[in-house]
């Protein structure tokens, strides 16, 4: 049997300016800069830069008055004096505008490079081939990857030659064809793994006692080698200690990535624009926000004389009420991005302010041991702010201190005890760690347990499994990968 009733129920719904900042807040200043570029081409009622208009007042506008664009508004129930002021003085020449032009954005003219492939085809040119083996030769270094390396079998080349291209030919053709390409720049392209990719660089080299011994090593004692069980080396070859050392240096000097070397001159180089900045004046720390972030925005002139044009005409006709409308929309539009700019100007600054307060220590001497355990939370319940918001403030910007530009999440860590009892942060016991490596007898590296041991007796009782973990996510490999001789 249906049964009708009421169900009475709260629930919590993000108002559409509360969206708008919440994305507005996860940008970083370059992104936030491109955002705000979209913004003004898509609402001609927002606009920048020092004018003669007037500032909008955040004070002047209700967040929770929302306009729809799907319900109807009568033009004559629209006030058009909250649209209009009569201020002699707007607030724009009584604001310190500190975007100077310093601060801007220039950017250079970038030259054309050529790729790394149509480089390899350029020095293709410089041989003489016949067409059949031109085509051929063309499709291997389409094949090569951004690496150098032909991470395909040759007979798998064969095949796609003859199903894509229509080239049909044999496994010793392509084959010689593939040595013409190994000899070109840089060297080692065209290498099927990384055996023989250090082998063509070694080759190319000028043969001296160690460069054979080398070469030597690489073809007939790959995998000791790699798994650095260099006392085999030492009784394969019947040499000294001091004579492998350098066949390994030999080794050490070559290129794993011939492709990268190539791309690195190429490629553009990304850059940071840090989002504050924290400097030591007289013993005391000062942040500032960048002046990108604080953009000159007010409501355009010309939209707010319309809306005065309407109020003062008698016959209004059906177009002006619709004109008043759309009007409305935009100036209520600009509004909220103005107010929600100033609302991420207030929340980046007071985040970043508590995250320097609660770190003071690590800012003033800059010593990494000096980071106190800090989460999300404990940011959060000092600025009043939902966790949230100051992930999204972390996540995503960095900060300029006197010891470098730093993503802002990488000074929160958890905490562990010490034998002591105190909460120490895990960023502290990652930097002694990686201290306690950095000195040991390479001849010998510390396995993880003596790492355990070492660092319980300077005051941090961890297992092995965490010197392990810890490892990991500093990139240090094992005790065994580290030992040179």
């Amino acid at each position: 049997m249906l049964k009708q009733f009421l169900n009475l129920k709260l629930s919590q719904k993000l108002s559409p300016q509360q969206i708008q900042l919440m994305k507005l807040i996860q940008l970083p200043t370059q992104a936030f800069e491109q955002r705000l570029k979209e913004e003004l081409i898509e609402n001609p009622a927002l606009e920048s830069g020092s004018d003669t208009e007037e500032i909008y007042e955040a004070d002047e506008f209700d967040a929770q008055d929302e306009f729809d664009g799907n319900e109807t508004i009568e033009a004559d129930e629209i006030n058009i004096d909250e649209y209009l002021s009569d201020d002699e003085t707007p607030d724009y020449k009584l604001q310190a505008n500190n975007y100077s032009d310093d601060d801007e954005e220039r950017s250079s003219p970038l030259a054309a490079q050529v790729s790394f492939h149509q480089d390899l085809i350029n020095q293709l040119n410089t041989f003489i081939l016949p067409d059949n083996e031109r085509e051929i030769a063309e499709f291997l270094v389409g094949s090569i990857d951004d690496d150098g390396y032909l991470r395909r079998t040759i007979s798998d080349v064969v095949d796609d030659l003859a199903f894509t291209q229509g080239i049909y030919t044999d496994e010793k053709t392509v084959e010689k064809i593939l040595h013409i390409i190994q000899d070109l720049d840089p060297a080692g392209v065209g290498a099927r793994d990384l055996q023989e990719c250090l082998l063509l660089q070694l080759k190319h080299k000028t043969p001296t006692e160690y460069v054979d011994l080398a070469i030597d090593i690489l073809e007939n004692q790959f995998e000791p080698f790699t798994k650095k069980h260099y006392e085999k080396l030492l009784q394969k070859y019947e040499i000294s200690q001091d004579q492998l050392r350098k066949a390994i240096d030999e080794i050490e000097k070559l290129n794993p990535k011939p492709g990268g070397s190539f791309g690195s001159n190429t490629r553009m180089v990304e850059q940071i624009v840090p989002d504050f900045t924290i400097r030591i004046v007289d013993g005391e720390l000062e942040l500032t926000l960048n002046g990108r972030n604080a953009p000159s925005l007010h409501v355009s002139k010309d939209y707010q004389e319309m809306m005065q044009t309407y109020k003062d005409s008698r016959d209004k006709s059906n177009s002006q009420k619709d004109a008043v409308q759309f009007i409305k929309q935009k100036l209520d539009s600009a509004k909220w991005f103005i107010d929600a700019i100033r609302q991420r100007q207030e929340t980046l600054y007071v985040t970043m302010n508590a995250i320097m307060h609660f770190q003071q220590e690590y800012f003033l001497d800059g010593e990494e041991t000096s980071l106190k355990p800090m989460i999300l939370k404990d940011i959060a319940d000092l600025v009043g702010l939902d966790i949230s918001t100051v992930s999204r403030v972390a996540n995503s910007k960095y900060v300029d201190t006197p010891y470098g530009t730093k993503l802002i999440k990488d000074y929160f860590s958890e905490s562990m005890k010490n034998d002591q009892g105190e909460d120490v942060s895990t960023l502290e016991i990652k930097k002694i760690l990686q201290t306690v490596i950095e000195e040991e007898d390479k001849s010998k590296p510390l396995p993880d347990d003596q790492l355990a041991e070492i660092l319980k007796e300077k005051g941090y009782p961890i297992a092995r499994r965490t010197i392990a973990k810890y490892r990991d996510l500093l990139d240090i490999p094992v005790a065994r990968m580290r030992k040179k001789i």
